[in-house]
């Protein structure tokens, strides 16, 4: 068996192997090992770039929930500045009306006066241009009261 060169033969092609598997498994296994490396490192990038943008949702989901509130304080805000303006428009509305009202009571309050100062002088005026008559004329006292319920009598002709 020691003579056989299929012996020596198959000696030889395990050692060869042997030898080969050696070198071969330690390049293999850098080989796998960089490989290993290089997926570890992108996955510690993509755990990385993941935790960015969920940072970056958080942030993008706190300004929106602040520029919400901002909103709803800025309608609010607008509401109640709707409300005091409305308040102060009815208050100073009300206030004109009241002036108006108040003016107009003081024309009329004049024109009355002056319509009853105007009758006032022109009853003067007919009292003394009756007088006068009944003095020129001499008339009778009867004749006298007749013609200053005459005078009277037409007194509204004379006043429109």
């Amino acid at each position: 068996m020691l003579k056989a060169p299929e012996f020596w033969v198959a000696v030889a092609f395990v050692i060869f192997m042997a030898l080969i598997w050696k070198k071969a498994s330690a390049a293999i296994g850098s080989m796998l090992d960089a490989r290993a490396e290089k997926i570890r490192a992108e996955l510690d990038e993509a755990q990385r770039l993941r935790e960015d943008a969920q940072a970056t949702l958080a942030s993008y989901q706190k300004r929106q929930a602040d520029a919400l509130k901002e909103s709803e304080a800025i309608v609010a805000h607008a509401r109640e500045e709707a409300a005091r303006i409305r308040a102060q428009s009815t208050a100073d509305l009300e206030a004109a009306l009241k002036r108006r009202e108040a003016q107009a009571m003081d024309r009329i309050a004049q024109a009355e006066a002056q319509a009853i100062a105007e009758v006032r002088n022109l009853t003067v005026d007919i009292a003394i241009a009756a007088s006068r008559q009944l003095l020129s004329q001499g008339i009778q006292p009867a004749q006298a009261d007749k013609l200053i319920e005459a005078s009277i009598a037409d007194l509204p002709r004379h006043l429109h």
